[in-house]
């Protein structure tokens, strides 16, 4: 209802340097907005947020410099592999076949929209994914139209593990048949306690890239942005995994702001990227 919003927000990470932007489509399957009685407006919603963002990567992109919209593919509020009843451990409230239609249905007006890229992110629960990853495939089957993948986890605790119980590990061993362009991690506890498993992922998924965008630390009602970490600090900690040769493509999740984004890019754009079979990734990206 108010495009002009979401494109602002856009533009704003453009203009601090952002190579790569993702739709505001997190949400937006029908499975997450039927609890807002807003599931029969997912495709609508999702087609919509694709144009918005890929009006303001066409606004930024140069010859020498493309910008990119990624297809923001969440989890949805519901886990195909833990029950919602203490009482019950063998109730779901959703099936895999749901989630699969939810997500064909979602990727479907993300394609039609012009995303350049899936990013099936905050992964909770891997068998959602697995869910995600399925019905990315029978689309692009279907259309003969073959984009990039990139599949993120969220480890939820100190344990290392997401919430489904995985280490970092399993979960890149279930989801390594979808040959994505990068696995990664975003979201959790920040970058600080983030370190040891994205260490983990790089060095035992050798054969594709790795990314990996991070909160602003905890959530902190009494700082400025709503978060622990200011620029200075997240990238920083970002500067690091990247020095130390774990990561391709870094960035932000919650309580980034624009001036997160312009920090990071500043701080790493003096390293090489990780290499994985010397490939640019900017070329992969542009098919």
């Amino acid at each position: 209802t108010r495009p002009d919003v979401i494109r602002d927000i856009h533009e704003g990470y453009l203009a601090a340097g952002a190579d790569l932007i993702e739709t505001n489509t997190f949400g937006a399957t029908a499975i997450a907005q039927d609890d807002y009685h807003l599931g029969h407006l997912a495709r609508e919603m999702n087609l919509a947020a694709a144009r918005l963002a890929r009006e303001a990567c066409d606004r930024y992109s140069t010859p020498d410099r493309p910008r990119f919209a990624a297809g923001a593919i969440g989890p949805t509020p519901r886990t195909a592999s833990i029950s919602p009843d203490v009482n019950d451990p063998g109730a779901r409230n959703v099936t895999f076949a749901q989630l699969r239609d939810a997500y064909k249905e979602q990727a479907a007006a993300l394609l039609e929209g012009g995303v350049d890229l899936f990013l099936v992110e905050t992964i909770f629960d891997t068998l959602n994914a697995k869910a995600a990853i399925f019905a990315l495939d029978e689309l692009m089957a279907e259309t003969g139209e073959r984009l990039p993948v990139i599949i993120s986890g969220t480890v939820t605790d100190a344990s290392g593990r997401i919430l489904s119980g995985q280490t970092v590990g399993a979960f890149w061993n279930s989801v390594r048949h979808a040959r994505p362009l990068a696995v990664g991690l975003n979201c959790a506890l920040g970058a600080a306690t983030m370190r040891p498993y994205i260490e983990e992922l790089s060095r035992i998924a050798g054969d594709t890239f790795i990314s990996c965008y991070p909160n602003a630390g905890l959530p902190n009602p009494m700082s400025d942005t709503g978060f622990d970490e200011p620029p200075d600090i997240t990238s920083g900690l970002v500067e690091e995994f990247v020095r130390s040769g774990f990561v391709n493509i870094v960035g932000g999740c919650c309580g980034t702001t624009p001036a997160h984004i312009e920090a990071i890019a500043q701080r790493v754009g003096r390293y090489q990227p990780r290499c994985v079979h010397d490939r640019p990734l900017s070329r992969l990206l542009a098919g």
